[in-house]
């Protein structure tokens, strides 16, 4: 039995596994697109009675899928605390902790609903293909983030010194400036805070060449990986 139900609930090359596959994913697209419509103001009692039957119908069948996957797991506490146990658990969360409580003082917790999103991924082997290229490429990713951070503040600093004495209200602190940091080097540049002085725009000039590298040295490390994975998954 448990062997019937682990060629079903997990994904593997039979009908059934596939017919639950696809079953699950349109019940997620279901329970994103009814999450959506209950924000929509004035709605009917019996719209909103409805929707309610649509999540609870969701809750019960994504508690049913989770206990079952726990239940056919080789390794129980393994499957809990991975990625998709943990996503799969906070996709029902919110209905729980809902039951019997004022929800105004949750609201927040009810946006936990959005990870059933992220359930999705567990299906789409096009996703599979990129979390593997990410775990491949995961130790040229961290140094880059690491420089990343290094330059930002770096960044911050240096803006601080060129404007804090023209404009101390924009830097009044490096703490401050690095919001102008951050938008530079991602080359959002939203034009709230910019400097004025000769420093700061020749300064500004360098930071930006370095934030268009910043912008494509993650791509060429994903795409690299990506590469390798896919070229992995076409070798078995």
């Amino acid at each position: 039995m448990k062997q019937y139900l682990k060629n079903i609930v997990e994904i593997n090359d039979n009908r059934k596994s596939r017919i639950f596959a696809y079953f699950i994913q349109i019940l997620i697209f279901v329970s994103i697109l009814s999450f959506s419509f209950e924000t929509v103001p004035d709605l009917e009692p019996s719209t909103r009675k409805i929707l309610r039957i649509i999540e609870v119908f969701s809750v019960i069948i994504f508690t049913i899928e989770y206990v079952l996957r726990i239940y056919v797991s080789d390794k129980k506490s393994k499957f809990i605390f991975s990625f998709f146990g943990i996503i799969d658990f906070l996709a029902i969360l919110p209905f729980y902790l809902s039951l019997g409580v004022d929800l105004r003082s949750l609201r927040a917790l009810r946006f936990l609903r959005l990870f059933r999103i992220l359930k999705l991924m567990r299906y789409n082997k096009a996703i599979e293909r990129f979390s593997r290229a990410i775990s491949l490429a995961k130790e040229e990713v961290l140094l880059f983030l690491i420089v990343t951070l290094i330059l930002i503040y770096f960044s911050a600093v240096g803006i601080y010194y060129f404007e804090h004495e023209v404009q101390p209200e924009n830097f009044a602190s490096i703490f401050d400036s690095l919001w102008w940091a951050i938008i530079t080097l991602t080359t959002v540049g939203y034009g709230d805070v910019y400097p004025i002085t000769v420093g700061g725009k020749v300064f500004t000039f360098f930071i930006l060449m370095i934030g268009l590298g910043i912008v494509a040295i993650p791509t060429g490390i994903i795409s690299s990986a990506l590469t390798k994975s896919v070229d992995k998954t076409e070798d078995k």
